[in-house]
């Protein structure tokens, strides 16, 4: 069995829920206190042992590509000046194996996986989205990883949603729970309407898969949004081999949307060395001054 060491990190979206701050900046750039949230992502990648990492990019995303290359004119600076904690985070973002691949057109998710065929070839790999962040004791792509370990198969992680947000997500028609949190999947559905989901357990955005993918991909017509969906290859690759979905019951924050981004933003400036004591005493007299404007209307 190949090992797991390589991962696609699509990040060619026009990020149009954030205009006007995505006009001109890669929405994948947006920060979280003060890391970009794609950094979250890599870093979740090379905890998990992978190697090698490709960015699927388009049009004004260059500023991801500039985050991760070397900065001599900054890096000198920061060394004049012994600022050697802001140097090793600097440092930090360019000691990876990191690639680019321009999708061309926006045509789906699906479609900006298989973009990435030919660099990873034959060999089984992840697929990491830039809007899911997750946290756990073990890294959800590390548990997909373990998975593939045991059974070979292309795996990919859902977690339960509450029923009126199906809509929102693919979701599995899981057959049975082979082991506690694996399940056996019977068709995969992307964004059903909830009286017609086949369960909550619904795909975020990790996936384990085998280079069998990409064959499935070629063989997909466009779907919603006359786009190659990556859930509707996803059900054609399980008809010829098994694909498997791992509950995740970890944390998941989920930054492609405006209040989502905003949340987790005060969820990680609450345990951010630098601003956790400032903002919890912010917070705190913010809600005592709403419950007092309150008083005063009612």
């Amino acid at each position: 069995m190949k090992k797991v060491r390589k991962a696609i990190i699509p990040a060619a979206g026009l990020g149009t829920r954030f205009l006007p701050a995505t006009k001109a900046l890669a929405k994948e750039m947006l920060p979280i206190v003060d890391k970009p949230t794609i950094q979250f992502i890599v870093e979740e990648a090379r905890k998990s042992g992978i190697e090698d990492i490709v960015i699927v990019s388009g049009k004004s995303k260059r500023s991801i590509e500039d985050h991760f290359d070397s900065n001599p004119e900054l890096e000198e600076n920061l060394k004049a000046k012994h600022k050697d904690d802001m140097l090793k985070l600097v440092e930090e973002t360019t000691d990876i194996n990191l690639y680019f691949i321009r999708q061309s057109h926006p045509r789906g998710l699906g479609d900006a996986v298989l973009t990435a065929k030919a660099f990873i070839g034959d060999e089984p790999f992840v697929v990491m989205l830039g809007d899911d962040m997750m946290e756990d004791k073990v890294p959800l792509t590390q548990q997909l990883i373990n998975s593939y370990q045991d059974t070979g198969a292309s795996t990919l992680a859902v977690m339960r949603v509450p029923h009126e947000d199906t809509a929102k997500y693919g979701v599995i028609d899981p057959t049975e729970e082979i082991k506690p949190g694996l399940y056996n999947v019977n068709s995969f559905v992307e964004k059903p309407n909830p009286d017609e989901a086949p369960s909550d357990l619904a795909i975020i955005g990790r996936y384990l898969f085998t280079p069998e993918i990409f064959d499935a991909l070629e063989h997909t017509a466009p779907g919603k949004g006359n786009e190659i969906q990556l859930t509707d290859a996803i059900d054609l690759l399980n008809r010829t081999q098994r694909v498997f979905a791992h509950e995740f019951k970890g944390d998941r924050h989920d930054v492609g949307n405006k209040f989502g981004w905003i949340q987790t933003n005060i969820e990680y400036g609450l345990n951010h060395p630098e601003v956790k004591d400032h903002l919890r005493a912010y917070i705190e007299a913010l809600g005592q001054k709403l419950v007092e404007e309150d008083k005063k209307k009612s």
